[in-house]
């Protein structure tokens, strides 16, 4: 409790969290939602906001504020995953690169920079394109997933070497400590803060693909996202025809959730920054 009290002094932090907790809270709503989100004409069309309908409806007679529960859920379950799985593999590849060294560095790096290379969005076109008509949230969020870590597992890689350099490793090495707790007990707090910040700015980045192939048409556009909504309003052309809430409900959505993944990534690095820790420390003994 007393790390979340110092973190809400942050205003980055502060405004982050009440953001979350908003879409949040609309995620959960989704399970209470009087309607199917696969069924059209269910509410008047091209309502524009007003009680009941407070985001307006759809010109395929879907109410916009229930839709957009949904596509709150959807998309940030396709983060979490993407970013979840993702986080998993760059600490595995990254820890053991940095400290193994050697061949087994040169061949996990080789790999690593083949993924560093590729032009991700080609690649994610042509896998969408082909399995599209069966494409889920889950089969997406776990492709994102194989391309999403390897950035992250080079920085970790560098933190690593540079651990292993400090007089701290090779005392534990002489007194006998095993490679294992060596890794978990002394190095693993200093890539924490690597951990979180990549993975908040991995779901940032699985997020912005996910809108982006929804956009171009080739998610499962049946399936409620934030991307879909867009590709939706796009589709119907919302704002030629006036219908200017049904376009700006997906893009506020999607500004304001970046932004707050953004300045919780910022914030939350800063804190559990072990520099950072430290000068903390140092002010409140003064």
């Amino acid at each position: 409790m007393e790390g979340f009290k110092e973190l809400m002094k942050d205003g980055r932090f502060r405004f982050a969290f009440i953001v979350i907790c908003v879409l949040a809270f609309m995620s959960i709503l989704s399970f209470f939602s009087p309607y199917d989100p696969l069924r059209w004409n269910v509410v008047p069309r091209d309502k524009p906001p007003s009680w009941p309908y407070i985001f307006g409806t759809t010109s395929q007679g879907q109410d916009l504020f229930w839709q957009s529960t949904y596509a709150i859920r959807n998309s940030l379950t396709i983060a979490l995953i993407a970013s979840g799985i993702s986080r998993v593999i760059a600490v595995i590849v990254g820890l053991v690169a940095g400290y193994k060294g050697g061949r087994t560095d040169t061949v996990l790096m080789a790999i690593n920079d083949s993924f560093v290379v590729m032009p991700l969005l080609p690649i994610l076109i042509l896998i969408a394109s082909v399995i599209r008509e069966n494409l889920t949230m889950v089969m997406l969020g776990l492709i994102l997933s194989l391309f999403g870590w390897a950035w992250d597992a080079r920085v970790i890689r560098s933190q690593i070497l540079s651990l292993r350099e400090r007089e701290f490793t090779y005392t534990a090495i002489l007194s006998g400590t095993r490679t294992f707790n060596l890794v978990i007990k002394e190095y693993f707090p200093y890539i924490i803060p690597i951990i979180f910040a990549t993975l908040i700015n991995n779901m940032i980045w699985a997020v912005g693909m996910e809108v982006t192939l929804a956009i171009l048409g080739l998610s499962n556009t049946e399936i409620p996202t934030i991307g879909t909504m867009i590709h939706w309003a796009v589709n119907y052309q919302a704002m030629l025809l006036g219908y200017w809430w049904w376009i700006l409900t997906p893009v506020i959505i999607s500004i304001f959730l970046f932004v707050a993944l953004y300045l919780l990534s910022t914030s939350l690095s800063e804190y559990l920054d072990p520099r950072t820790r430290i000068q903390r420390i140092g002010k409140a003994k003064e």
